[in-house]
């Protein structure tokens, strides 16, 4: 792997464009990424982990029917009024640090092409620098964010690197499957506690037979990626459905410029589907300082 001069990663891109279709019929009116996760809408926990890795600028894809996003990281200037008079001043302050956070600029997908195509989206606000992509429904506990740690990862090796774990192999036909390479040609100098959790991407592959897949390690959902990825979106047929994906890009780009996977640090909660998003509610409840110890009481409590 060739090593290309690395530059500070200041943006970020949130995808957020999609239909919610496993949340019907909630999603009808209400966005996915909206949808409470114990105290706080899902998007709130990414756009969060941007702003503890050092991100300035989050640039959130939307579509129609997602203004209330745009509505949520905007201030309120009634509303925490309202708060204020009913005593409540650390709600309002709350509520006014929604709109401080970060800088954020919003950019509409007309249609649902792919995430490729979400991505290829935000080309102009990105820009020719490199940036993270998080999806809004993986929720990554970690005491360094998961976007941190790629980060590092990118200003020790200046190349693309994305987050992945490993599954039980009775599992991995329902994930996109790093194959990792055999002889990568160059290792940089980096710190030890990055070396030994990196892994070569030579191929990704979607959703294999469990025979068929190369490795254990899926990915994740995190994504920090140099502004080369563009160039190959472009040069990305659509594929079922008309769609562009970011997995068809990032193949071009392990095999062109060279692609890194990273076992991060943390917990993930996949909040994608109904199970998932319930699993996380109760897991992120429990750690809530403030409701977790009744709420574990009261799970206690219950007899099936």
């Amino acid at each position: 792997m060739s090593i290309t001069s690395s530059r500070r990663v200041r943006k970020a891109v949130l995808p957020a464009a999609g239909l919610g279709t496993r949340f019907l019929p909630a999603t009808k009116s209400v966005p996915k990424e909206m949808l409470p996760l114990v105290d706080k809408p899902l998007i709130q926990y990414s756009v969060e982990e941007c702003v503890a890795s050092g991100i300035e600028h989050v640039i959130i894809v939307t579509g129609r029917g997602k203004s209330s996003i745009e509505d949520h990281f905007d201030y309120a200037p009634e509303l925490e009024q309202f708060l204020a008079e009913k005593g409540k001043s650390d709600l309002a302050t709350e509520v006014h640090a929604l709109g401080k956070m970060v800088e954020v600029s919003y950019i509409r997908q007309r249609e649902a092409l792919g995430l490729g195509h979400a991505v290829l989206t935000a080309k102009e606000l990105v820009g020719n620098e490199p940036f993270a992509v998080l999806l809004g429904d993986v929720v990554i506990q970690s005491e360094k964010p998961a976007t941190r740690q790629l980060i590092e990862v990118y200003g020790a090796t200046g190349q693309g690197a994305i987050a992945v774990e490993p599954v039980p192999m009775d599992q991995i036909s329902l994930y996109g499957v790093i194959k990792p390479a055999k002889n990568p040609t160059t290792t940089p100098p980096m710190p030890s506690h990055i070396a030994e959790r990196l892994v070569a991407v030579e191929d990704l592959v979607e959703k294999p037979k469990r025979d068929e897949a190369p490795s254990n390690l899926i990915v994740t959902g995190r994504y920090l990626l140099p502004p080369e990825i563009f160039g190959y979106l472009e040069q990305t047929p659509p594929g079922r459905g008309g769609e562009i994906q970011l997995t068809d890009g990032m193949r071009l780009l392990a095999k062109e410029k060279g692609l890194w996977a990273y076992r991060y640090e943390g917990v993930c909660y996949d909040a994608g589907d109904k199970l998932g998003f319930l699993k996380a509610t109760v897991e992120l409840g429990l750690r809530n300082s403030e409701l977790g110890p009744a709420f574990r009481a009261y799970l206690r409590s219950l007899k099936f």
